[in-house]
C-alpha cells in the first residue's frame, strides 16, 4: 500500500523499464504482404497504401532480397494474375503468377520463409471466393478449388499455406488432399477467424478482388460476433489447422486473447490495409509519431496472445526491432 509500495520505482530507469518489460515485439513475429502481379518490370503504387506496390516476380526477388537483408524472413503472396475465370480454378495452373513467385524466391532466397495466401476472390471475374451458384459462393465446389489450389501451390516448394475463403470444412479437405500427394510435412495457417470488415477495402484495390456484385457476408463473419470464432477456431483445429488466424486485428484484439488463452495452438493476427493506411495518413499530415505509434500497435496485438503478426508495417519498423 502507497507510500511503502510505489510502483513508479519500476519506471525511473530506462535499463529497468527494459528489465521488467512483459511484452518483447521481436523481428521474428513479423510477416510482410506481397502483390505479385503478372509481367516484367512492374512495380506498381498502391494509392490507398503508401510505400505498398504490385510486383513482377522479378523485381519482387530484388524487393524480397532487400527485406531479407533488413532482417524480414517471412512473406505471406498474393496473386494478381493476367486473365481469370468464372471459378478462380487459374489459381491452380502450375505456372500461375504466385506458382512462378514461389519457385523464383525459393531460388534466389532459399532461406526466406514463403506463406501462400490460399483463396479465389483474386482469380474469379466475379471478384468473390469461390464458384457462385443461385448468387451466392457455393461452399463445397469451392473446396475442391481450394485444395486443387494447394496442391499446386505444395509442389512449388512453398512453406507454408494460408486458405482466407471461410468456406465451411475446407481446412480439413485442404488436408487430406496434401496428405494425398505426400505433402503430409506442409503447415496450414488457417484464417480461423475472418470478419466481414470495412478494414478490407483497400486490400481489395491492391489485390484487385472487389466483388462485382452484393458482400461477402454469407461466409466471412459478423463483427459482432465471439462465441461463433471460438466454434471456427475449434472445428479448424480437429480439421488439422496448424495455426489458426484472425483478422482483422486492432478491433478484435479481444478475439485474439480469447483464442490464445483458450486452445493450445499458435494464433496469427492480420493487421489489415485499413489499419495500416489510417496511420499512414495521419503520419503524412504530421498529426503521430509513426514508429512509436506502429511499435504500440504492434506490440498491442502480440500482448493480446499473438505469435506472429501479418503487417505491412513490417517494412517500416523492421530497422527499429533489429538495433
Amino acid at each position: 500500500m502507497f507510500p511503502y509500495t510505489r510502483l513508479r520505482r519500476l519506471r525511473y530507469n530506462s535499463t529497468l523499464r527494459a528489465m521488467v518489460q512483459e511484452t518483447q515485439l521481436l523481428p521474428n513475429n513479423l510477416i510482410m504482404p506481397m502483390f505479385v502481379h503478372y509481367g516484367k518490370g512492374v512495380k506498381n503504387p498502391i494509392p490507398s497504401m503508401p510505400g505498398i506496390f504490385q510486383y513482377s516476380v522479378d523485381l519482387l526477388i530484388h524487393e524480397c532480397s532487400r527485406l531479407y537483408n533488413l532482417g524480414v524472413h517471412s512473406v505471406l503472396l498474393f496473386g494478381i494474375p493476367e486473365h481469370k475465370d468464372e471459378t478462380g480454378e487459374c489459381a491452380c495452373l502450375e505456372n500461375g503468377i504466385v506458382q512462378q513467385a514461389i519457385i523464383a524466391l525459393k531460388k534466389h532466397i532459399p532461406d526466406l520463409f514463403v506463406i501462400a495466401d490460399v483463396c479465389n476472390c483474386e482469380y474469379t471475374t466475379h471478384g468473390h471466393c469461390g464458384t457462385i451458384v443461385d448468387g451466392d459462393v457455393h461452399n463445397d465446389i469451392t473446396c475442391k478449388t481450394l485444395a486443387q489450389q494447394s496442391v499446386s501451390l505444395a509442389r512449388t516448394g512453398v512453406d507454408m499455406i494460408a486458405p482466407s475463403d471461410m468456406m465451411d470444412g475446407r481446412i480439413g479437405i485442404i488436408r487430406k488432399e496434401l496428405d494425398a500427394h505426400g505433402f503430409e510435412s506442409l503447415p496450414i495457417m488457417a484464417y480461423s477467424a475472418k470478419y466481414a470488415s470495412a478494414f478490407y477495402a483497400l486490400f481489395r484495390d491492391a489485390a484487385q478482388s472487389t466483388p462485382m456484385f452484393g458482400d461477402r457476408k454469407t461466409y466471412q463473419m459478423n463483427p459482432a460476433n465471439k462465441k461463433e470464432a471460438l466454434r471456427e477456431v475449434e472445428l479448424d483445429i480437429h480439421e488439422g489447422a496448424d495455426i489458426v488466424m484472425v483478422k482483422p486485428a486492432l478491433s478484435y484484439l479481444d478475439i485474439i486473447h480469447t483464442i490464445s488463452s483458450t486452445y493450445n495452438v499458435p494464433v496469427a493476427a492480420y493487421n489489415v490495409s485499413g489499419e495500416y493506411a489510417m496511420v499512414k495518413a495521419a503520419a503524412q499530415q504530421g498529426w503521430i509519431d509513426e514508429e512509436n505509434m506502429i511499435l504500440e500497435i504492434l506490440t498491442s496485438i502480440k500482448r493480446a496472445g499473438a505469435n506472429m503478426i501479418i503487417s505491412y508495417h513490417t517494412q517500416d519498423i523492421i530497422s527499429t526491432l533489429t538495433k
